[in-house]
Parts: C-alpha cells; structure tokens; sequence
C-alpha cells in the first residue's frame, strides 16, 4: 500500500508566530472566528435572488429573452452560494453552531452535489496535498487539459489556452452528472480509496440528485418546453461552471504557484506544510471589494489554506498579518493585484505547459540562508 503524503519537519517558529498573532488579534477584537452578520445578510440575499431568479424563469410571464438573461444572473447567484454559504459550512466556519454549519454545507446537495463527497476531495485531499501530481484531484482535467508539467502531455493541449475556458463553462455538468457518479460507484477521489458510504449519505446523495433533476429539469421542461429549456439550463450551467472553475484556478493553477512532488520512497515533500501552502497558493484581487464579496474570500486563498476554520470575513485582517510574518521570515508570498492579472497568469501557464517544450518551475529562495527547493 502507497504511504500517505507527509511534510518534512523544519526546525523554525513561523507557525506558532503566525498563531500567536491571529489569537491575538480575535482576542483583542474581541470577536469569534466564524460567520458574522456580514455573512448571515450575505446569505440572505443571496438565497432570496436565487429563488426569485427560478420563479422568474420557471413561473413568470416574461418575454424569453429576459429569462435568458436572468438564467445568467441565476447562475452566477447559485456559484455564489457554493463560493460563501456552503464554503464556510462545509469547512465549519459559518458558525459556531455545527448543526448550522451542516444545514449552510448541504445547500451543495440543493444545487445537484454531494457534500459528503466534497469534504472529502477539498478539505481532505485538496487542503492537505495542495497541488501534489496524482493525489489532489482539484488540479486534475486530465486527459482535456494539462495544469502542470508532471501531467501527460498530447498535441491537442496546444490550444488549450483556448478551448480550456470553454472547458470551464462545462464544469458544473460535468461535475453533476459524471464526475459525482465516478466517485460514487468506485469510492474512490483522484488515489485515495474513500471506503464505506454511511447509509444516511446513500440516502441524501440518491434523494437530493433525484430532487435536482425533478426542481431543475422536469419541472421547467413543464412549464418552459424542452427547447426553451435547454436554452435555459444550458445559459446558467454554463454560467455557473465557469464562474466555479475560474476562481479556482486563479487559486492553484499559475506561473507562480507550485506543483511538488514527494522525493523519497517514504513519499515526503522536502519543506513543510506551512511552506508547502504558499508556494502552491496564490492571492488575486484582494484590493477589489466586489471580488471579494461575491468570491467569498476565495481570492484570499492563502489566509484560507492556512486558516480553513476562520470564515471568510476575516480574511482582510489576516491577509496584513500574514503578509508582514512573511516579510519577517523571508516566505514567498504570492498575489496578483487584479483579476485579470492572475487570468493572464493562468492562461500563460496553459499555454505554456501545452507546448511541447514546457519550462521547470522553480521556487528561488529569497535569502541565501533558505535551502533551495526545487519542484521539478
């Protein structure tokens, strides 16, 4: 049997630092860690435009054109429910309340998903093997697309820079009705065997997949017919999986974000896991507040690898903490000022690794007292 990745145990202080300062700065706020109103009017609007897009398309006489352009909006609004209510639920920092931290991850299943299934993939896997080759399926398209240089390569992913955002806008369909199906039946995510299903999630997975046909296929081929229909769902699908795949990738997959591999039979990547996370992590557009509020933090990714437990509203005073930690000891700190910056980043890194030739990425220390690391 395959080891389990593990990290290399380097002898420096920058942990406990990092959680002396943040303790400190909750208890000198005098505020919790998880969700905060903020976050609960977020939901709410949220959740109320969502369903009042649905009636608008599904039950409202309206022109067709303005239901397409609502199905949009439709979309957008339910990645941002994924991306700011079941994001901190499932991780548990919406509240302090684990029962509503439950009801907040299972609005995934709402949306056609399984949250048993995601926990396992993101805070499992993703969140403790960030980027590593054959082990975090978040950074697997293979064999569409190739994001790093440890993947096959084919002549195909020459335009992948192109076709790839098309790719995107099929993440959500993809996801609902392969990729869910794949991990069921073989109990297993990317390597790791997830073993036995508990009978209550054979339950919740079968009745929510069946109630999302029912809500967001039949009911609408019903009311709408199947042409206008396929417009619709085709519309906020699309928009949906785009919106879900992008801010992902701006996270993980860029020229400056790092994909290790472990170096030795006992499967152990040569720096540490705090290293680890910052050189496979990247910040974009954390000066823009609209991002950031629709994101629900994601494009404070690194506060987040970091600090999966805080809720996402506290990442802006984290991010100063942070940032100046890693001035002190010398760590790389990657962020991008806009978004658009990290999409130019991200398709250049596709379309270089869709060349035949494709660069090495390294990380260069940035004293010369850092033990070089090399990820090759």
């Amino acid at each position: 049997m395959e080891k389990p990745i593990s990290f290399a145990n380097l002898s420096n202080d920058f942990p406990m630092a990092l959680k002396r300062k943040v303790d400190e700065y909750f208890r000198s706020k005098n505020i919790k860690q998880t969700g905060n109103w903020k976050l609960y009017l977020k939901t709410i609007i949220l959740v109320s435009l969502a369903c009042g897009c649905y009636w608008f398309i599904v039950f409202g006489n309206f022109p067709f054109w303005s239901k397409i352009l609502v199905s949009l909006v439709f979309g957008l609004t339910q990645a941002g429910i994924g991306f700011n209510v079941m994001h901190d639920g499932a991780h548990g920092s919406y509240s302090q309340k684990p029962w509503i931290n439950s009801i907040m991850a299972y609005t995934l299943n709402l949306q056609g998903g399984s949250v048993w299934f995601w926990k396992i993939k993101h805070n499992v896997i993703h969140h403790n093997v960030t980027n590593v080759e054959g082990h975090d399926d978040d950074v697997n398209l293979q064999p569409l697309m190739r994001t790093n240089e440890h993947q096959p390569w084919h002549k195909a992913m020459k335009y992948q820079h192109i076709y790839g955002l098309f790719l995107y806008c099929q993440t959500l369909i993809w996801w609902l009705f392969v990729r869910d199906y794949v991990k069921y039946f073989t109990r297993k995510i990317a390597s790791k065997d997830i073993g036995r299903i508990p009978p209550s999630e054979h339950f919740v997975f079968w009745f929510t997949k069946v109630a999302y046909i029912a809500v967001y296929m039949a009911l609408p081929i019903y009311m709408l017919g199947v042409v206008k229909f396929i417009l619709f769902f085709l519309a906020f699908s699309f928009i949906m999986g785009f919106a879900l795949a992008i801010v992902f990738q701006l996270a993980h997959v860029v020229e400056t974000a790092q994909f290790p591999l472990p170096k030795n039979e006992n499967n152990k990547i040569e720096h540490d896991w705090f290293y680890h996370q910052f050189a496979t992590t990247a910040n974009f557009a954390t000066q823009n507040k609209i991002v950031s509020w629709y994101t629900g933090g994601l494009n404070y990714q690194v506060e987040h690898h970091l600090f999966p437990r805080v809720s996402h509203v506290h990442y802006p005073a984290l991010r100063l903490i942070v940032k100046d930690l890693c001035g002190q000891y010398h760590i790389p700190y990657n962020e991008f000022p806009t978004m658009w910056s990290a999409i130019k980043s991200h398709l250049g890194l596709l379309k270089k690794l869709g060349a035949e030739e494709h660069p090495n990425i390294h990380v260069h220390p940035t004293t010369k007292n850092e033990k070089e690391l090399v990820y090759a």
